[in-house]
């Protein structure tokens, strides 16, 4: 992560946090975010949007050298 930009750091963590979280789904039939923020429905909802935005952003800039607006760090 060292050379990326903060929005970058973040999405990048964001999609780890949605990877883990269908991995254990998948295996253990247990969803974390639900487990920590089922008594927040809207909460749960946009962590579950940002992970969604997030991937969405990592396939289009694979590396902030890339991205244009980190071209001006």
């Amino acid at each position: 992560m060292k050379g990326m930009c903060s929005v970058h750091k973040l999405a990048c963590l964001l999609v780890l946090v949605g990877a883990l979280n269908w991995g254990l789904v998948g295996f253990f039939q247990w969803n974390l975010v639900t487990t920590l923020l089922g008594s927040w429905p809207m909460v749960e909802r946009a962590v579950y949007a940002l992970v969604g935005l997030s991937a969405v952003a990592m396939l289009f800039c694979d590396s902030c050298k890339k991205c244009p607006s980190c071209k001006t760090a």
